[in-house]
């Protein structure tokens, strides 16, 4: 559930409804109501089942932490100059 206060956050949000992993609204627009709507959403089984899902296909944790740090170990690292 993403209650998004900024444009990359909306971005993410649209992925998240468009997987069916998900749902997400603009945070002003949030209400008693749909506070206690949405997590009752997420937590169908169709949205269980479609996280489940979905999780199989992405990186493990450590192997995203690994390459983030190869990454900027890489840009930090000294060039050599002509």
């Amino acid at each position: 559930m993403i209650l998004w206060t900024g444009f990359d956050q909306q971005y993410w949000a649209a992925a998240v409804k468009r997987l069916k992993v998900g749902t997400a609204r603009r945070f002003s627009s949030a209400t008693q109501k749909s506070l206690v709507a949405d997590p009752r959403t997420i937590l169908a089984p169709q949205h269980v089942t479609r996280a489940r899902e979905i999780a199989t296909r992405m990186t493990k944790p450590a192997a995203s932490v690994a390459a983030a740090a190869d990454l900027v170990e890489n840009f930090a690292r000294p060039r050599r100059v002509g």
